[in-house]
């Protein structure tokens, strides 16, 4: 920059009639410079290996860090022994009944390597043990366990050093919810890879929103109902060392606390270890939850649905609607009543019903609270008969899809009288306070 600085002086000097057409060449390289900077300042925030897929949602059996250690003659044969060792004490865990070894075999879908270490002759492991249910549900008398929850989006978030991660980069606290196999839990997990720009909406800063409509639109992309946040604050005494990890079980967009506990790592190779049970722990919390009735969804949540309203406030509608009737019953018999001498009055033909159109509608929304408040205002402008969101830009201009019973002039004078500026296009309508 400092050399094309001292270029543009030197043109000045050399050729004065040349400044204006340098001045403008040098104002256009600067713009694509930084335009270049900020396309690469955003790819920046969301490229690279932040994602950690899921690896296991199905209604199978898992029981997971199962510790063996066989020496044999050789290092396979160590493996096979080691591996139905884990076979038969994961089946003692579930309390399966004793079968034989080719039996059991043939309920095992698949084995999970935790840990391993390998010698000529020994094999020290942690391993996990899946169990079909189809084919083990028989000796164990048991039904997989219908889901009672909402779809429930996760965010998963890690207190390590004084910063707050979720999908910004790959952690152990992500991991172990991306392996944890939700098949027979209660709650249905809607779990996000972290993948793309996962890592840019879903943070610890959009745990802490109180916008309904900003939470209605990060769970529609999802399919998900309400949200539950996972936290885990990790302190390390010194690298390598003991580990202390406190967790915390959150829920919807108000972070109601449900729970936290502290577990403890003896060192940083256990800390995988210590992180699979507080997942486990945690999902006992969930469902603990929901048993209780604590994780229903929030109905400020459901856009375009009825939710559900409490009992009183029910009543007291039923009340006015019907106080509201027998006024109109009233005026409908008083205007019925014939006076002597008075006009019969006329019969009007009822006016046809407007056609509802669509209008698209740009509107600023330099903050949350201007968001929420402009769409309040124009679904209760006369006429307004759905609003949805179609874009949305913090600090930007939002649109919306208003579908209204009327013409597009109808639609700005009413937003006018409301004190909105209003600018007319074609089929659309920009707007701001």
């Amino acid at each position: 920059m400092s050399a094309i600085l001292n270029l543009s002086a030197t043109a000045k000097r050399e050729f004065p009639s040349l400044v204006p057409g340098l001045r403008w060449a040098l104002g256009a390289l600067i713009a694509l410079t930084l335009l270049g900077g900020g396309y690469a300042l955003v790819l920046a925030q969301v490229s690279g290996e932040r994602g950690i897929a899921p690896t296991a949602s199905s209604a199978d059996i898992d029981v997971r860090g199962i510790e063996v250690d066989v020496r044999a003659d050789t290092a396979a044969e160590a493996r096979d022994q080691a591996w139905r060792e884990a076979q038969r004490k994961a089946w003692q865990q579930v309390g399966g009944p004793s079968v034989s070894d080719s039996q059991l075999s043939g309920m095992v879908s698949a084995i999970v390597i935790q840990r391993e270490r390998i010698a000529p002759k020994r094999y020290v492991a942690t391993l996990g043990v899946t169990f079909d249910r189809q084919r083990a549900g028989r000796f164990l008398g048991g039904a997989s366990q219908a889901r009672a929850s909402a779809p429930m989006l996760l965010i998963p978030v890690t207190v390590s050093g004084g910063a707050y991660t979720s999908f910004e980069v790959r952690n152990p606290w992500q991991r172990a919810w991306a392996e944890f196999n939700p098949g027979t839990s209660r709650i249905d997990y809607v779990r996000p890879s972290g993948a793309g720009g996962d890592s840019l909406l879903l943070n610890f800063g959009q745990s802490g929103r109180r916008s309904r409509a900003w939470w209605r639109t990060t769970l529609d992309q999802f399919g998900a109902a309400d949200a539950l946040v996972a936290i885990a604050r990790l302190d390390h005494q010194f690298p390598g060392g003991p580990v202390t990890g406190t967790f915390v079980a959150r829920y919807g967009p108000d972070n109601r606390l449900l729970e936290s506990f502290q577990l403890e790592a003896a060192s940083a190779d256990q800390l995988p270890d210590m992180l699979t049970r507080a997942v486990t722990r945690m999902d006992e919390v969930y469902e603990q939850a929901l048993v209780a009735g604590k994780l229903q969804p929030d109905p400020t949540l459901r856009l375009g649905g009825s939710g559900d309203v409490d009992p009183a406030i029910t009543r007291l509608i039923e009340i006015g609607r019907a106080i509201q009737a027998r006024e109109s019953a009233a005026a409908a018999a008083a205007a019925a009543a014939v006076v002597p001498g008075a006009a019969i009055p006329v019969a009007q033909p009822t006016q046809a019903p407007a056609v509802v159109r669509a209008f698209a509608v740009q509107f600023a929304t330099p903050d949350p609270a201007t968001f929420d408040a402009t769409l309040a205002a124009m679904r209760q402008v006369p006429g307004v008969r759905g609003v949805a969101v179609t874009s949305t830009a913090m600090g930007g201009t939002s649109v919306m899809s208003v579908s209204y019973g009327g013409e597009l002039p109808a639609l700005a004078a009413a937003l006018r009288e409301r004190g909105f500026a209003v600018r007319e296009g074609a089929n659309a309508l920009a707007i701001s306070r």
